[in-house]
C-alpha cells in the first residue's frame, strides 16, 4: 500500500520521534512527550533500554553528604548493638576461649581414632564430673565451717572488745565494731532487698553459666569448621602465612588456659595444706578461694594472700607472719618456676606487657577481661612480631 509523502511504513513509527506537543496551547514545551520522544530514539534492537548513562559523581556534595551520613548511621547502630549485647557477647567470648582451651585435650583424643563428637563427649563428662565431684567433697566440710564460724562469733566479738588483743587493737583503731554493728541494724527492709537481690544474682549466675557450658559444648564440637571459615574469609594469596600465624595463636590461647588452671589448682591445694599444718581456721574455703582468685594474673593472687593473711591473724601474729612469707615464696616459685615450665614455652609476653594487659583488660570487662587478657596480649604481640615490624624494617 502506497505511503504519504514524509511518511515511512508503520512499523518504523514506533521508533520514529513523536513532535512535542502542548496540550494547553502555550509556547512552552512539554517535557514529558519530549523525554519520551527521546527514548524512542535511543531505543535500539541491539539496546531496547538504551545505553547506560554516565556514572554518578561521586566527589558531589550530596554523595560526599549521603556517605557520610550513613556511616555515622552504621556506626552508632554498631555501637548501640554491642552496648545492647555486650553481656551474651560476653559470654560468647568466654565460651570460645575455653573451647579453644579444651582443644587440645579433644585434638589428642580425635588423633587417637576417636571420632570428634566422642572426645568432645569424653571431655565434657569428665570436666562435669570434676565439678560435681568437687563440689560434692567441697560443699559438707564448707558447711561446717560456717556453723563453725557462727558458732565461734561471741568469741570474735569479745576479742575485739579486748583492747589488749591484737584484733581489739586494730578495733579501737579502724572502729570494726561499730561499723559491723551499723552494717547489722540496718532496716529490715533493706536485709529483705539485699537478700532478694542476691537470690536473683543466684539464679542469673546459675543460668549463665549453663549458657556458658553449652556454648562451649558447641564451640568445641565445631572448632575445626569454626577455623575453616575464618580462614576462607582471608584472600587466597595471603591463606598460607595467615594459617601458621592463626594456629599459633590458638595453641598460645590452649596452652594458657590449660596452664592457669593448672597453677591455680597447684596454688589453692598448696595454700589449704598449708593452713591445715598451722590449725588456721576455713582452711578448704580458703583453699578454694586462693585457686578461683589466682585464675586472675598478677592481682588474683596476691588479694588473696592477703585475705589468707588477714585470717591467719586470729590464730596469732606468728602464723600470720608465716603466712605472709608462704604466699610471696610461693608467688616466687609461681612466678620463675610454675609459670615458665607449664605455660611459658609457648605464651611469651613481656612482664610490663604483662601487666598493662590485665590492667586495661579488667578495667574494660572486669574479671573476664583479666582473665583473657594476657592470651590476647600473646596474639597481639605475635601480630606485630610478624607482620607489622617486618613491613616497617623493610621501607
Amino acid at each position: 500500500m502506497p505511503t504519504l509523502p514524509g511518511l515511512g511504513s508503520p512499523d518504523d513509527a514506533d521508533h520514529r520521534p513523536h513532535p512535542p506537543t502542548n496540550p494547553e496551547g502555550s509556547g512552552d514545551t512539554d517535557p514529558v512527550p519530549e523525554a519520551e520522544a527521546t527514548a524512542a530514539r535511543i531505543s535500539t534492537p541491539d539496546q531496547p533500554l538504551g545505553r547506560p548513562g554516565a556514572r554518578f559523581n561521586r566527589r558531589s556534595p550530596f554523595f560526599i553528604g549521603a556517605t557520610g551520613a550513613a556511616g555515622v548511621a552504621l556506626t552508632y547502630g554498631l555501637v548501640h548493638l554491642l552496648i545492647t549485647a555486650q553481656s551474651i557477647l560476653i559470654l560468647i567470648g568466654l565460651a570460645l576461649f575455653l573451647a579453644l582451651g579444651l582443644d587440645p585435650i579433644t585434638s589428642w583424643l580425635v588423633r587417637r581414632s576417636l571420632p570428634r563428637w566422642l572426645a568432645v563427649t569424653v571431655v565434657f563428662t569428665v570436666a562435669l564430673a570434676f565439678t560435681a565431684g568437687f563440689f560434692a567433697v567441697a560443699i559438707p566440710p564448707l558447711v561446717t565451717q560456717t556453723e563453725q564460724l557462727i558458732d565461734r562469733a561471741p568469741d570474735y566479738l569479745n576479742q575485739l572488745q579486748d583492747h589488749s588483743s591484737m584484733v581489739g587493737k586494730l578495733n579501737d583503731r579502724y572502729h570494726l565494731q561499730d561499723r559491723l554493728t551499723s552494717a547489722v541494724n540496718g532496716s529490715g527492709q533493706t536485709i529483705i532487698n539485699e537478700t532478694v537481690s542476691a537470690g536473683a544474682a543466684i539464679f542469673d549466675a546459675l543460668g549463665k553459666s549453663l549458657i556458658l557450658a553449652v556454648l562451649t559444648v558447641y564451640f568445641l564440637a565445631n572448632l575445626p569448621s569454626i577455623r575453616t571459615t575464618g580462614y576462607r574469609l582471608i584472600p587466597h594469596s595471603r591463606r598460607p602465612r595467615a594459617i601458621l600465624i592463626g594456629d599459633q595463636i590458638l595453641a598460645k590461647v590452649g596452652a594458657y588456659v590449660l596452664g592457669n588452671v593448672l597453677i591455680s589448682v597447684i596454688a589453692g591445694t598448696a595454700t589449704a595444706i598449708w593452713l591445715l599444718a598451722f590449725n588456721v581456721p576455713y582452711a578448704l574455703f580458703l583453699g578454694v578461694f586462693v585457686a578461683l582468685l589466682d585464675l586472675v594474673p598478677v592481682v588474683g593472687s596476691t588479694i588473696a594472700g592477703i585475705v589468707v593473711a588477714a585470717v591467719a591473724l586470729t590464730v596469732s601474729l606468728p602464723v600470720c607472719i608465716a603466712t605472709v612469707i608462704f604466699f610471696v615464696a610461693f608467688r616466687l616459685a609461681e612466678d620463675y618456676l610454675l609459670v615458665p615450665r607449664i605455660i611459658g614455652r609457648t605464651v611469651k609476653v613481656p612482664a610490663l606487657t604483662t601487666v598493662v594487659a590485665v590492667l586495661i583488660g579488667g578495667t574494660l570487662l572486669g574479671i573476664v577481661g583479666a582473665l583473657v587478657a594476657i592470651p590476647i596480649a600473646a596474639a597481639i604481640h605475635l601480630l606485630v612480631e610478624e607482620t607489622v615490624f617486618p613491613r616497617l624494617d623493610s621501607t
